[in-house]
Protein backbone atom coordinates (compact mmCIF):
# COMPACT_ATOMS: atom_id res chain seq x y z
CA UNK A 1 0.00 0.00 0.00
CA UNK A 2 1.32 3.15 -1.06
CA UNK A 3 -0.24 6.21 0.39
CA UNK A 4 -1.14 6.70 4.22
CA UNK A 5 -3.85 9.01 3.57
CA UNK A 6 -7.47 8.74 4.33
CA UNK A 7 -7.74 5.99 1.46
CA UNK A 8 -4.45 4.64 1.70
CA UNK A 9 -5.54 3.65 5.64
CA UNK A 10 -9.36 2.54 5.27
CA UNK A 11 -7.80 0.11 2.18
CA UNK A 12 -5.44 -1.01 4.48
CA UNK A 13 -7.70 -1.79 7.17
CA UNK A 14 -9.90 -3.39 4.77
CA UNK A 15 -7.66 -5.38 3.95
CA UNK A 16 -6.21 -6.84 6.96
CA UNK A 17 -9.60 -7.20 8.27
CA UNK A 18 -10.19 -9.64 5.62
CA UNK A 19 -6.41 -11.55 6.22
CA UNK A 20 -4.41 -9.91 4.04
CA UNK A 21 -1.11 -9.20 4.84
CA UNK A 22 -0.43 -5.31 4.25
CA UNK A 23 2.78 -2.88 3.95
CA UNK A 24 1.52 0.53 4.32
CA UNK A 25 4.51 3.05 2.78
CA UNK A 26 4.19 6.59 2.59
CA UNK A 27 6.92 9.25 1.92
CA UNK A 28 5.67 11.57 4.47
CA UNK A 29 3.64 11.54 7.42
CA UNK A 30 0.54 9.87 8.12
CA UNK A 31 -2.64 11.87 6.47
CA UNK A 32 -0.25 14.78 5.13
CA UNK A 33 -1.68 14.98 2.37
CA UNK A 34 -5.55 16.04 0.91
CA UNK A 35 -6.60 14.54 4.21
CA UNK A 36 -5.62 17.09 6.53
CA UNK A 37 -6.46 20.16 3.96
CA UNK A 38 -10.25 19.04 3.56
CA UNK A 39 -13.32 21.22 4.31
CA UNK A 40 -13.51 18.73 7.12
CA UNK A 41 -17.27 17.63 5.89
CA UNK A 42 -18.74 14.39 5.82
CA UNK A 43 -21.91 15.07 3.28
CA UNK A 44 -23.62 13.43 0.85
CA UNK A 45 -22.30 15.90 -1.98
CA UNK A 46 -25.68 18.32 -2.81
CA UNK A 47 -24.39 20.67 -5.45
CA UNK A 48 -23.49 16.76 -7.11
CA UNK A 49 -27.20 16.75 -7.94
CA UNK A 50 -26.71 19.48 -10.36
CA UNK A 51 -24.31 17.19 -12.54
CA UNK A 52 -26.62 14.05 -12.79
CA UNK A 53 -24.51 12.60 -10.39
CA UNK A 54 -26.91 10.49 -7.83
CA UNK A 55 -25.30 6.85 -7.64
CA UNK A 56 -22.90 9.34 -6.20
CA UNK A 57 -24.64 11.45 -4.14
CA UNK A 58 -27.08 7.82 -2.46
CA UNK A 59 -23.60 6.10 -1.85
CA UNK A 60 -22.03 9.28 0.31
CA UNK A 61 -25.59 9.62 2.19
CA UNK A 62 -25.41 6.52 3.13
CA UNK A 63 -21.91 6.80 3.69
CA UNK A 64 -22.46 9.05 6.02
CA UNK A 65 -25.14 7.43 8.16
CA UNK A 66 -23.40 4.49 8.90
CA UNK A 67 -19.89 7.23 9.52
CA UNK A 68 -21.90 9.04 12.39
CA UNK A 69 -23.01 5.21 14.03
CA UNK A 70 -19.28 3.79 13.71
CA UNK A 71 -17.16 6.84 14.06
CA UNK A 72 -19.15 9.11 16.78
CA UNK A 73 -16.09 10.55 18.42
CA UNK A 74 -15.23 12.18 14.94
CA UNK A 75 -18.38 12.73 12.73
CA UNK A 76 -21.20 14.72 14.11
CA UNK A 77 -24.05 15.91 12.94
CA UNK A 78 -24.32 19.33 11.47
CA UNK A 79 -26.91 22.12 10.75
CA UNK A 80 -26.52 23.80 7.49
CA UNK A 81 -28.24 26.99 5.86
CA UNK A 82 -28.59 28.26 2.61
CA UNK A 83 -29.51 31.60 2.00
CA UNK A 84 -31.68 32.43 -1.15
CA UNK A 85 -32.65 35.73 -2.85
CA UNK A 86 -34.92 34.34 -5.53
CA UNK A 87 -37.57 31.90 -6.86
CA UNK A 88 -36.22 30.68 -9.94
CA UNK A 89 -32.38 31.17 -10.23
CA UNK A 90 -30.28 27.96 -11.81
CA UNK A 91 -33.71 26.12 -13.25
CA UNK A 92 -32.85 26.70 -16.98
CA UNK A 93 -28.68 26.05 -16.30
CA UNK A 94 -29.62 23.07 -14.65
CA UNK A 95 -32.05 22.01 -17.54
CA UNK A 96 -29.26 22.48 -19.63
CA UNK A 97 -26.79 20.13 -17.85
CA UNK A 98 -29.33 17.09 -17.60
CA UNK A 99 -30.09 17.95 -21.44
CA UNK A 100 -26.38 18.34 -22.58
CA UNK A 101 -26.65 21.92 -24.01
CA UNK A 102 -24.14 24.51 -23.83
CA UNK A 103 -24.86 28.06 -25.03
CA UNK A 104 -21.59 29.38 -27.46
CA UNK A 105 -21.04 32.88 -28.82
CA UNK A 106 -22.17 36.03 -27.34
CA UNK A 107 -20.85 37.62 -24.31
CA UNK A 108 -20.52 35.86 -20.89
CA UNK A 109 -23.70 36.19 -18.75
CA UNK A 110 -23.17 36.94 -14.80
CA UNK A 111 -23.71 33.93 -12.94
CA UNK A 112 -27.66 33.73 -11.54
CA UNK A 113 -27.93 32.89 -8.10
CA UNK A 114 -29.43 29.47 -7.37
CA UNK A 115 -33.35 29.99 -6.44
CA UNK A 116 -35.71 28.83 -3.86
CA UNK A 117 -37.23 25.88 -6.28
CA UNK A 118 -33.65 24.74 -7.65
CA UNK A 119 -32.34 24.56 -3.92
CA UNK A 120 -35.44 22.64 -2.53
CA UNK A 121 -35.60 20.74 -5.15
CA UNK A 122 -32.59 19.58 -3.93
CA UNK A 123 -32.97 18.96 -0.81
CA UNK A 124 -35.87 16.91 -1.49
CA UNK A 125 -34.14 15.18 -2.86
CA UNK A 126 -30.98 14.82 -0.78
CA UNK A 127 -33.87 13.66 1.98
CA UNK A 128 -35.03 11.09 0.00
CA UNK A 129 -31.74 9.29 -0.87
CA UNK A 130 -30.94 9.84 2.83
CA UNK A 131 -33.93 7.97 4.41
CA UNK A 132 -31.94 8.68 7.63
CA UNK A 133 -34.56 8.93 10.35
CA UNK A 134 -31.90 10.28 13.09
CA UNK A 135 -31.16 13.61 10.92
CA UNK A 136 -34.03 16.22 10.81
CA UNK A 137 -35.68 16.75 7.48
CA UNK A 138 -34.99 19.99 5.38
CA UNK A 139 -36.60 23.40 6.03
CA UNK A 140 -37.58 26.36 4.24
CA UNK A 141 -37.93 30.05 5.88
CA UNK A 142 -38.12 33.91 5.64
CA UNK A 143 -35.08 35.92 7.19
CA UNK A 144 -37.23 37.21 9.96
CA UNK A 145 -37.51 33.54 11.30
CA UNK A 146 -35.78 33.33 14.69
CA UNK A 147 -33.98 30.17 13.31
CA UNK A 148 -32.59 32.06 10.44
CA UNK A 149 -28.69 33.22 10.61
CA UNK A 150 -28.08 36.33 10.34
CA UNK A 151 -27.56 37.26 6.21
CA UNK A 152 -27.57 40.43 4.46
CA UNK A 153 -31.48 40.85 3.83
CA UNK A 154 -31.02 43.02 1.17
CA UNK A 155 -29.48 40.48 -0.67
CA UNK A 156 -31.54 37.61 0.60
CA UNK A 157 -35.25 36.24 1.23
CA UNK A 158 -35.25 33.23 2.18
CA UNK A 159 -33.48 30.60 3.93
CA UNK A 160 -32.78 26.36 3.40
CA UNK A 161 -31.49 24.58 6.54
CA UNK A 162 -30.87 20.67 6.73
CA UNK A 163 -28.41 18.41 8.08
CA UNK A 164 -25.02 16.94 6.83
CA UNK A 165 -22.26 15.83 9.42
CA UNK A 166 -18.57 17.36 10.07
CA UNK A 167 -15.64 15.46 10.48
CA UNK A 168 -13.56 17.80 13.19
CA UNK A 169 -9.87 15.99 12.50
CA UNK A 170 -9.75 13.49 9.80
CA UNK A 171 -6.15 12.91 10.98
CA UNK A 172 -7.27 11.63 14.13
CA UNK A 173 -9.40 9.48 12.38
CA UNK A 174 -6.38 7.79 10.30
CA UNK A 175 -4.58 7.38 13.12
CA UNK A 176 -7.70 5.35 14.37
CA UNK A 177 -8.36 3.51 10.89
CA UNK A 178 -4.29 2.47 11.23
CA UNK A 179 -4.86 1.52 14.59
CA UNK A 180 -7.65 -0.81 13.56
CA UNK A 181 -5.49 -2.44 11.26
CA UNK A 182 -2.73 -2.98 13.82
CA UNK A 183 -5.32 -4.27 16.70
CA UNK A 184 -7.19 -6.49 13.51
CA UNK A 185 -3.74 -8.11 12.35
CA UNK A 186 -2.48 -8.88 15.84
CA UNK A 187 -5.81 -10.83 16.25
CA UNK A 188 -5.63 -12.52 13.18
CA UNK A 189 -2.07 -13.70 13.23
CA UNK A 190 -1.77 -11.47 10.14
CA UNK A 191 0.95 -9.03 9.37
CA UNK A 192 0.68 -5.12 9.21
CA UNK A 193 4.02 -2.60 9.20
CA UNK A 194 3.49 0.94 8.60
CA UNK A 195 6.36 2.92 7.41
CA UNK A 196 6.23 6.38 7.09
CA UNK A 197 8.79 9.25 6.07
CA UNK A 198 10.30 5.92 3.55
CA UNK A 199 10.07 5.38 0.13
CA UNK A 200 9.35 2.23 -2.06
CA UNK A 201 11.57 1.35 -5.10
CA UNK A 202 10.37 -1.00 -7.43
CA UNK A 203 12.81 -3.91 -9.00
CA UNK A 204 10.60 -6.40 -10.89
CA UNK A 205 8.60 -7.99 -8.59
CA UNK A 206 10.43 -6.79 -5.96
CA UNK A 207 9.85 -3.97 -3.84
CA UNK A 208 12.33 -2.14 -1.56
CA UNK A 209 11.57 0.03 1.17
CA UNK A 210 14.52 2.87 2.34
CA UNK A 211 14.24 5.43 4.52
CA UNK A 212 13.29 9.00 2.89
CA UNK A 213 16.57 11.16 4.91
CA UNK A 214 18.89 9.06 4.43
CA UNK A 215 18.30 6.10 1.94
CA UNK A 216 18.95 3.47 4.73
CA UNK A 217 17.37 0.32 3.83
CA UNK A 218 14.11 -0.65 5.91
CA UNK A 219 12.58 -3.96 3.82
CA UNK A 220 12.38 -6.26 1.00
CA UNK A 221 9.60 -8.18 -0.07
CA UNK A 222 7.61 -9.65 -3.21
CA UNK A 223 4.03 -8.00 -3.24
CA UNK A 224 1.35 -9.64 -4.68
CA UNK A 225 -0.29 -6.63 -5.84
CA UNK A 226 0.12 -3.10 -4.69
CA UNK A 227 -2.27 -0.09 -4.36
CA UNK A 228 -0.89 3.35 -5.31
CA UNK A 229 -2.97 5.41 -2.86
CA UNK A 230 -1.36 8.38 -2.99
CA UNK A 231 -3.98 11.16 -4.14
CA UNK A 232 -2.96 13.94 -6.17
CA UNK A 233 0.68 12.33 -5.99
CA UNK A 234 -0.57 9.37 -7.64
CA UNK A 235 1.36 10.33 -11.46
CA UNK A 236 5.01 11.23 -9.23
CA UNK A 237 4.45 8.05 -7.91
CA UNK A 238 3.90 5.86 -10.73
CA UNK A 239 6.87 8.13 -12.52
CA UNK A 240 9.14 6.98 -9.52
CA UNK A 241 8.19 3.87 -9.78
CA UNK A 242 9.00 3.58 -13.39
CA UNK A 243 5.91 2.14 -14.46
CA UNK A 244 4.68 3.81 -17.33
CA UNK A 245 1.28 5.18 -17.59
CA UNK A 246 -1.15 8.43 -19.13
CA UNK A 247 -1.66 11.08 -16.85
CA UNK A 248 -4.60 10.12 -14.35
CA UNK A 249 -4.83 12.80 -12.25
CA UNK A 250 -5.70 16.36 -12.13
CA UNK A 251 -6.00 17.74 -8.92
CA UNK A 252 -7.52 21.41 -8.11
CA UNK A 253 -6.43 23.45 -5.23
CA UNK A 254 -8.68 24.31 -2.47
CA UNK A 255 -7.87 26.60 -0.08
CA UNK A 256 -9.51 27.63 3.51
CA UNK A 257 -8.66 29.91 6.76
CA UNK A 258 -9.47 29.72 10.05
CA UNK A 259 -10.72 32.72 11.95
CA UNK A 260 -11.65 33.47 15.52
CA UNK A 261 -14.27 36.49 14.44
CA UNK A 262 -16.53 37.07 17.23
CA UNK A 263 -18.91 38.76 15.27
CA UNK A 264 -19.09 36.45 12.69
CA UNK A 265 -19.26 33.35 15.36
CA UNK A 266 -22.11 35.46 17.08
CA UNK A 267 -23.95 35.69 13.64
CA UNK A 268 -24.02 32.02 12.60
CA UNK A 269 -24.24 30.55 16.23
CA UNK A 270 -24.17 26.76 16.19
CA UNK A 271 -24.79 26.09 12.73
CA UNK A 272 -23.03 26.79 9.46
CA UNK A 273 -23.84 28.51 6.32
CA UNK A 274 -23.39 27.24 2.91
CA UNK A 275 -23.82 29.95 0.49
CA UNK A 276 -23.04 30.97 -2.82
CA UNK A 277 -19.75 33.53 -3.91
CA UNK A 278 -20.51 35.69 -7.12
CA UNK A 279 -19.07 32.70 -9.09
CA UNK A 280 -21.36 30.45 -8.63
CA UNK A 281 -18.92 28.03 -6.08
CA UNK A 282 -19.93 27.20 -2.62
CA UNK A 283 -18.77 28.46 0.18
CA UNK A 284 -18.68 27.53 3.29
CA UNK A 285 -18.58 29.34 6.96
CA UNK A 286 -18.47 26.09 9.52
CA UNK A 287 -18.48 26.28 13.18
CA UNK A 288 -14.57 24.64 14.06
CA UNK A 289 -14.13 24.31 17.74
CA UNK A 290 -14.15 27.77 19.19
CA UNK A 291 -13.56 28.84 15.76
CA UNK A 292 -14.60 29.12 12.10
CA UNK A 293 -13.47 27.80 8.82
CA UNK A 294 -13.75 29.29 5.88
CA UNK A 295 -13.45 27.73 2.05
CA UNK A 296 -12.93 26.84 -0.16
CA UNK A 297 -11.74 27.29 -3.71
CA UNK A 298 -11.62 25.64 -6.94
CA UNK A 299 -8.31 26.19 -8.79
CA UNK A 300 -6.34 24.04 -11.33
CA UNK A 301 -3.18 23.02 -9.80
CA UNK A 302 -0.15 21.70 -11.76
CA UNK A 303 3.17 20.71 -10.30
CA UNK A 304 4.16 18.96 -6.86
CA UNK A 305 1.05 19.17 -4.87
CA UNK A 306 3.45 19.70 -1.19
CA UNK A 307 4.24 22.84 -2.70
CA UNK A 308 0.52 24.29 -2.68
CA UNK A 309 -0.09 27.17 -0.50
CA UNK A 310 -2.49 29.78 -0.27
CA UNK A 311 -2.64 32.59 -2.78
CA UNK A 312 -3.21 36.11 -2.02
CA UNK A 313 -6.17 36.20 -4.53
CA UNK A 314 -7.66 33.25 -2.54
CA UNK A 315 -7.45 34.76 0.32
CA UNK A 316 -9.29 37.84 -0.70
CA UNK A 317 -11.79 35.76 -2.74
CA UNK A 318 -12.83 34.33 0.45
CA UNK A 319 -12.96 37.58 2.93
CA UNK A 320 -14.75 39.45 0.07
CA UNK A 321 -17.41 36.44 -0.20
CA UNK A 322 -18.11 36.23 3.49
CA UNK A 323 -18.08 39.81 3.85
CA UNK A 324 -20.52 40.00 1.07
CA UNK A 325 -22.77 37.44 2.88
CA UNK A 326 -22.77 38.24 6.40
CA UNK A 327 -22.83 42.10 6.54
CA UNK A 328 -21.41 44.34 9.67
CA UNK A 329 -18.75 41.51 10.02
CA UNK A 330 -15.63 43.31 7.86
CA UNK A 331 -13.53 40.38 7.85
CA UNK A 332 -9.82 41.15 6.75
CA UNK A 333 -6.87 39.48 6.56
CA UNK A 334 -5.73 40.47 10.67
CA UNK A 335 -8.64 38.01 11.47
CA UNK A 336 -6.92 35.35 9.79
CA UNK A 337 -5.42 33.44 12.18
CA UNK A 338 -4.14 30.33 9.94
CA UNK A 339 -4.50 29.30 6.53
CA UNK A 340 -4.29 25.89 4.77
CA UNK A 341 -4.14 24.52 1.34
CA UNK A 342 -4.68 21.43 -0.35
CA UNK A 343 -4.83 19.70 -4.02
CA UNK A 344 -7.55 17.68 -4.22
CA UNK A 345 -6.99 13.63 -5.87
CA UNK A 346 -9.35 14.66 -8.82
CA UNK A 347 -9.10 12.66 -12.04
CA UNK A 348 -7.00 14.44 -15.11
CA UNK A 349 -9.99 15.82 -17.21
CA UNK A 350 -10.54 18.65 -19.76
CA UNK A 351 -13.71 20.27 -18.35
CA UNK A 352 -14.19 24.12 -18.51
CA UNK A 353 -15.11 24.24 -15.10
CA UNK A 354 -13.38 22.69 -12.28
CA UNK A 355 -16.37 22.28 -10.00
CA UNK A 356 -17.84 19.88 -12.79
CA UNK A 357 -14.99 17.23 -12.51
CA UNK A 358 -16.85 13.98 -10.94
CA UNK A 359 -16.28 13.11 -7.05
CA UNK A 360 -16.58 9.50 -8.12
CA UNK A 361 -13.67 7.56 -7.04
CA UNK A 362 -12.49 4.35 -8.91
CA UNK A 363 -9.67 1.68 -9.28
CA UNK A 364 -7.39 1.66 -12.11
CA UNK A 365 -5.28 -1.05 -12.88
CA UNK A 366 -2.08 -0.88 -14.58
CA UNK A 367 -1.36 -3.30 -17.13
CA UNK A 368 2.54 -2.28 -17.46
CA UNK A 369 3.83 -3.57 -14.54
CA UNK A 370 5.30 -6.94 -13.30
CA UNK A 371 3.36 -7.06 -10.07
CA UNK A 372 -0.43 -6.45 -10.76
CA UNK A 373 -0.92 -2.58 -9.80
CA UNK A 374 -4.24 -0.61 -9.12
CA UNK A 375 -3.90 3.17 -8.74
CA UNK A 376 -6.93 5.01 -6.82
CA UNK A 377 -8.33 7.91 -8.67
CA UNK A 378 -10.98 10.45 -6.87
CA UNK A 379 -12.07 9.79 -3.05
CA UNK A 380 -13.16 12.03 -0.54
CA UNK A 381 -13.73 11.65 3.33
CA UNK A 382 -16.96 10.84 3.19
CA UNK A 383 -17.12 7.39 0.93
CA UNK A 384 -12.83 6.40 2.26
CA UNK A 385 -15.06 2.94 3.45
CA UNK A 386 -16.50 1.92 0.44
CA UNK A 387 -14.06 3.21 -1.64
CA UNK A 388 -12.19 0.80 0.56
CA UNK A 389 -14.23 -2.14 0.15
CA UNK A 390 -14.47 -1.75 -3.51
CA UNK A 391 -10.75 -2.06 -3.48
CA UNK A 392 -9.94 -5.09 -1.45
CA UNK A 393 -12.59 -6.69 -3.45
CA UNK A 394 -10.85 -5.89 -6.38
CA UNK A 395 -7.73 -7.02 -4.83
CA UNK A 396 -8.89 -10.10 -3.10
CA UNK A 397 -10.31 -11.42 -6.21
CA UNK A 398 -7.22 -10.66 -8.32
CA UNK A 399 -5.42 -12.75 -5.63
CA UNK A 400 -8.10 -15.51 -6.06
CA UNK A 401 -9.18 -14.85 -2.39
CA UNK A 402 -12.93 -15.34 -1.07
CA UNK A 403 -14.75 -11.65 -0.80
CA UNK A 404 -15.50 -10.41 2.45
CA UNK A 405 -16.92 -7.42 3.57
CA UNK A 406 -15.64 -6.93 6.49
CA UNK A 407 -16.00 -2.48 7.93
CA UNK A 408 -19.51 -2.01 7.24
CA UNK A 409 -20.99 -2.48 10.71
CA UNK A 410 -17.20 -2.18 12.46
CA UNK A 411 -16.85 0.70 14.90
CA UNK A 412 -13.49 2.44 15.17
CA UNK A 413 -11.43 2.44 18.14
CA UNK A 414 -12.85 5.09 20.72
CA UNK A 415 -16.61 4.25 19.13
CA UNK A 416 -17.33 1.94 21.53
CA UNK A 417 -20.15 3.01 24.20
CA UNK A 418 -20.00 6.23 22.76
CA UNK A 419 -22.96 8.69 24.52
CA UNK A 420 -25.07 9.91 22.32
CA UNK A 421 -26.11 13.48 23.31
CA UNK A 422 -23.15 16.19 24.62
CA UNK A 423 -24.44 15.99 28.09
CA UNK A 424 -23.66 13.05 27.98
CA UNK A 425 -20.18 13.26 26.62
CA UNK A 426 -19.64 15.98 28.96
CA UNK A 427 -20.92 13.60 32.09
CA UNK A 428 -18.37 11.06 30.91
CA UNK A 429 -15.67 13.34 30.83
CA UNK A 430 -16.55 14.40 34.39
CA UNK A 431 -16.59 10.49 35.83
CA UNK A 432 -13.89 9.79 34.12
CA UNK A 433 -11.14 12.66 35.88
CA UNK A 434 -13.01 11.62 39.25
CA UNK A 435 -12.26 8.05 38.33
CA UNK A 436 -7.71 8.86 36.84
CA UNK A 437 -7.41 11.68 39.14
CA UNK A 438 -6.68 14.11 36.15
CA UNK A 439 -8.60 17.09 35.91
CA UNK A 440 -11.81 17.83 34.32
CA UNK A 441 -10.13 19.78 31.12
CA UNK A 442 -7.49 17.21 30.69
CA UNK A 443 -9.94 14.25 30.36
CA UNK A 444 -11.99 16.57 28.06
CA UNK A 445 -9.16 17.19 25.95
CA UNK A 446 -7.90 13.64 25.91
CA UNK A 447 -11.69 12.38 24.92
CA UNK A 448 -12.02 14.90 21.99
CA UNK A 449 -8.72 13.14 20.46
CA UNK A 450 -9.91 9.61 21.17
CA UNK A 451 -13.06 9.24 22.30
CA UNK A 452 -13.75 6.11 24.72
CA UNK A 453 -10.52 5.24 24.69
CA UNK A 454 -9.23 8.26 26.97
CA UNK A 455 -10.09 5.99 29.75
CA UNK A 456 -8.06 3.24 29.43
CA UNK A 457 -5.08 5.40 27.87
CA UNK A 458 -5.47 8.13 31.26
CA UNK A 459 -5.36 5.21 33.49
CA UNK A 460 -2.17 3.50 32.15
CA UNK A 461 -0.81 7.16 32.54
CA UNK A 462 -1.65 7.79 36.61
CA UNK A 463 1.57 7.23 37.22
CA UNK A 464 3.62 9.33 34.46
CA UNK A 465 3.77 13.21 34.72
CA UNK A 466 0.40 14.93 35.20
CA UNK A 467 1.96 18.35 34.04
CA UNK A 468 0.34 20.21 31.29
CA UNK A 469 1.86 20.33 27.92
CA UNK A 470 2.40 24.59 27.98
CA UNK A 471 -0.45 26.16 26.56
CA UNK A 472 -2.74 23.09 26.45
CA UNK A 473 -4.99 21.14 28.55
CA UNK A 474 -3.03 17.85 27.34
CA UNK A 475 -1.26 16.42 30.27
CA UNK A 476 2.37 14.65 29.33
CA UNK A 477 1.91 11.41 29.97
CA UNK A 478 -1.46 11.65 27.05
CA UNK A 479 1.68 12.76 24.91
CA UNK A 480 4.36 10.53 25.57
CA UNK A 481 1.40 7.76 24.99
CA UNK A 482 0.97 9.58 21.77
CA UNK A 483 4.49 9.17 21.16
CA UNK A 484 5.12 5.66 21.69
CA UNK A 485 1.82 4.15 20.15
CA UNK A 486 0.90 6.45 17.04
CA UNK A 487 3.57 6.52 14.26
CA UNK A 488 5.18 9.81 15.92
CA UNK A 489 9.02 10.45 13.63
CA UNK A 490 8.69 14.21 13.94
CA UNK A 491 7.20 17.35 15.73
CA UNK A 492 5.39 18.61 13.34
CA UNK A 493 3.61 15.28 13.16
CA UNK A 494 2.42 15.58 17.04
CA UNK A 495 1.30 19.73 15.96
CA UNK A 496 -0.59 19.29 12.81
CA UNK A 497 -1.69 15.47 12.97
CA UNK A 498 -2.00 13.83 16.31
CA UNK A 499 -2.38 16.54 18.85
CA UNK A 500 -4.17 19.16 16.77
CA UNK A 501 -2.22 22.15 18.26
CA UNK A 502 -1.86 23.52 14.94
CA UNK A 503 -5.63 25.01 15.34
CA UNK A 504 -5.14 25.78 19.11
CA UNK A 505 -4.47 29.75 19.53
CA UNK A 506 -2.55 29.22 22.57
CA UNK A 507 0.43 27.48 20.60
CA UNK A 508 3.72 29.01 21.35
CA UNK A 509 7.51 28.89 21.28
CA UNK A 510 7.43 27.07 25.07
CA UNK A 511 5.00 24.07 23.51
CA UNK A 512 7.43 23.52 20.64
CA UNK A 513 10.28 22.96 23.29
CA UNK A 514 8.56 20.95 25.51
CA UNK A 515 6.93 18.31 22.78
CA UNK A 516 10.72 18.36 21.63
CA UNK A 517 12.22 17.37 25.18
CA UNK A 518 9.15 14.85 25.27
CA UNK A 519 10.32 13.40 21.99
CA UNK A 520 14.01 13.13 22.89
CA UNK A 521 13.37 10.95 26.36
CA UNK A 522 10.93 8.63 24.22
CA UNK A 523 14.12 8.10 22.24
CA UNK A 524 12.79 9.13 18.90
CA UNK A 525 15.51 11.55 18.57
CA UNK A 526 18.25 13.55 19.83
CA UNK A 527 18.89 16.77 21.87
CA UNK A 528 20.34 18.70 18.36
CA UNK A 529 17.93 16.98 15.79
CA UNK A 530 15.36 18.54 18.16
CA UNK A 531 16.28 21.85 18.44
CA UNK A 532 16.52 21.95 14.58
CA UNK A 533 13.01 20.57 14.41
CA UNK A 534 11.97 22.88 16.65
CA UNK A 535 13.02 26.11 14.61
CA UNK A 536 11.40 24.34 11.20
CA UNK A 537 8.06 23.86 12.84
CA UNK A 538 8.06 27.36 13.66
CA UNK A 539 9.26 28.64 9.97
CA UNK A 540 6.75 26.23 8.76
CA UNK A 541 3.82 27.09 10.51
CA UNK A 542 4.60 31.05 9.40
CA UNK A 543 5.05 30.28 6.06
CA UNK A 544 3.49 27.33 5.05
CA UNK A 545 -0.06 28.20 7.42
CA UNK A 546 0.57 32.06 7.80
CA UNK A 547 0.39 31.29 11.64
CA UNK A 548 2.76 33.22 13.71
CA UNK A 549 4.17 31.53 17.16
CA UNK A 550 4.88 33.64 20.15
CA UNK A 551 7.31 33.12 22.22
Amino acid sequence: MLGAGINGAAVARELVLGGVDVVVVDKGDLAGGATAYSSRLIHGGLRYLEYGEFDLVRESLAERTRLLRLAPQFVRPLKLCIPVSNRLGGLGKSIARFSGWKRSGGATRPEVPRGLWLVRGGLWLYDFYARDPELPKHEAFPLSDPRAVQVDRKRYRWMCAYYDAQILYPERFVVALLEDARQAAAAAGASFELFTYHHARLSGSRIDVYRSADAAPATTFEPAAIVNATGAWVDLTLNELEVPSPRLMGGTQGSHIVTHNKRLRDALGDAGLYAEADDGRPVFVLPFGDALLIGTTDVRFEGDPASAVVTPGELDYLLRTVNAIVPGVDLGPEDVDLHYCGVRPLPYQHAEDPASITRRHWLQPNTDCAVPLYSVIGGKLTTCRSLAEETAAAIRARLGLAGLTVSRDRPLPGAEGYPAAPQEVAAQCTRLAAETGFSAEQACAVWRLVGTRAARILLAGTAESRQNVVGTDLPEAFVRWVIRNEWVRTLGDLVERRLMLLYDRRLSQATLRQLARLLVEEAVMGAEEARQQVSAASQRLEKHFGKRVPA
